[in-house]
C-alpha cells in the first residue's frame, strides 16, 4: 500500500477502534426515559433490596408511605434474612422483577439501604425493567439499583428517603414536588432545620469550595457506592453532569482514598459541577492525626476547577431532598441553591 495513502487511513481506523472500545466498555446511550408522577391513592410496592428490616422500621415505612396518601403492597421476601442482607439474592431479585412487573403498582419503595444492592446488578432483568417503567425510590446503598438501571435502561429514579427514613416537612414537601405535583424549574431551597443544626454541629455548615454554576444532568449518590462502581459497565457517566455525593460514618482519610479512586477512574475533572450533601459522622477524632473533613474535601476537590458546594440538604439526615437521576438541573455553588430544570415524571 503507499505509505502516504496508508497514513490518512490509519488515524481514521484508530479513532473508529477507540470508539468501538467506548461503545464497548460503556454501552450505547440510553434515552431518558421518565415514570409515570405518583399520586393519592396509588399502590407503591415495597421492598428490600440491600439489608433485613425489622418489624419496627417496616411499621414506620408503611406508615410513613400511607401518611402521603399511598396504598402499601408488601414485597414476597420483605422479611427475609441472609446474614447482612435482606435474603439471598435470589429472593431480592424475584421481588424487584415482580414489583416492576406488577400492573398494580405505580412506584416502588426500598425499605431501608444497608448492604447487597450492588451484588444485584448483573442479574437484573433491564429488558423487563424499560418494558415497565416505574419510580424507584431510595437512598444510601440503593444507590447501586439506582444507578445500574439509569446506565442500564435510561430510566430516571429517585435518590430520596427509604421508607424508614424520618419524613420531616422538609423531606414531605420535597417527594410531592418531585413526584406528585411535577414542574419545571423547581427551586430547592436549603434546609432551614440543617442551618440551625450548623450553630451547634460543624458538619452541617454549608461551604463554597469552589464557585461559580454549574449546568448538567444530575447523577450521584453514597460515596461509598460510587467508589466500587468504577471500572464496572455501571459507572455513571460523568461528563458534563452534575455529580451530587453523600457519606456517613467514615473517617477523613478514608473519604479522602474513595475520591481518590474516583479522580482517577471517572474523572471527577469532567464533571460539570460537584454537589456535596451533609458527610454526617465524617469529621476526624479528637487527637488524631488526620486532615479536618473539610480540608479532605478541599484538596481533593477544590483544584477541579469546576463549582463544589458542600452541605446540601442530601444523604444520612432527616431533612433529605429528593433528586432524580438523570434530570438537567443547576447547581449555584456561591449559593447551595439547586434548580430542577426539567420535571423527573410525566
Amino acid at each position: 500500500m503507499n505509505r502516504r495513502k496508508f497514513s490518512k487511513i490509519l488515524p481514521s481506523a484508530l479513532l473508529g477502534s477507540s470508539y468501538l472500545a467506548r461503545e464497548v466498555a460503556y454501552g450505547k446511550r440510553k434515552k431518558t426515559i421518565k415514570p409515570k408522577r405518583l399520586k393519592k391513592g396509588d399502590t407503591i410496592g415495597l421492598i428490600t433490596p440491600g439489608s433485613y428490616i425489622d418489624e419496627e422500621g417496616l411499621e414506620k415505612a408503611v406508615n410513613n408511605l400511607e401518611g402521603l396518601g399511598f396504598q402499601v403492597k408488601l414485597a414476597k421476601n420483605i422479611r427475609a434474612e441472609r446474614g447482612f442482607t435482606a435474603g439471598t439474592d435470589a429472593e431480592r431479585i424475584i421481588d424487584l422483577h415482580s414489583m416492576f412487573s406488577d400492573k398494580q403498582v405505580a412506584g416502588i419503595w426500598c425499605a431501608r439501604g444497608g448492604y447487597g444492592c450492588g451484588r444485584l446488578l448483573p442479574k437484573i432483568n433491564y429488558k423487563l425493567i424499560k418494558r415497565n417503567p416505574k419510580v424507584l425510590i431510595g437512598f444510601s446503598d440503593i444507590t447501586a439499583l439506582l444507578q445500574g438501571i439509569y446506565k442500564e435502561t435510561g430510566l430516571v429514579g429517585f435518590h430520596g428517603p427509604v421508607g424508614s427514613s424520618d419524613f420531616t416537612d422538609y423531606t414531605k414537601a420535597y417527594l410531592t414536588k418531585v413526584l406528585m405535583t411535577p414542574q419545571d424549574n423547581l427551586t430547592i431551597a436549603l434546609s432551614n432545620e440543617n442551618e440551625a443544626l450548623a450553630q451547634t454541629e460543624k458538619v452541617y455548615q454549608t461551604a463554597t469550595i469552589r464557585g461559580g454554576i454549574a449546568t448538567g444532568k444530575l447523577v450521584g449518590g453514597n460515596l461509598s457506592l460510587l467508589a466500587p462502581l468504577a471500572g464496572t459497565k455501571y459507572q455513571p457517566d460523568i461528563k458534563g453532569k452534575l455529580l451530587f455525593m453523600e457519606e456517613i460514618g467514615e473517617a477523613p482519610y478514608r473519604i479522602d482514598r474513595m475520591l481518590t479512586q474516583l479522580r482517577q477512574s471517572y474523572p471527577l475533572k469532567a464533571a460539570a459541577g460537584i454537589i456535596l450533601g451533609v458527610f454526617r459522622g465524617c469529621e476526624m477524632k479528637e487527637g488524631s492525626r488526620s486532615l479536618s473533613l473539610m480540608d479532605t474535601l478541599k484538596d481533593r476537590l477544590g483544584d477541579l476547577n469546576i463549582p463544589v458546594f458542600y452541605g446540601a440538604s442530601i444523604g444520612h439526615i432527616s431533612n433529605n431532598m429528593t433528586l432524580p437521576i438523570g434530570v438537567k438541573a443547576q447547581l449555584n455553588a456561591d449559593t447551595g441553591e439547586i434548580v430542577l430544570l426539567e420535571k423527573g415524571v410525566i
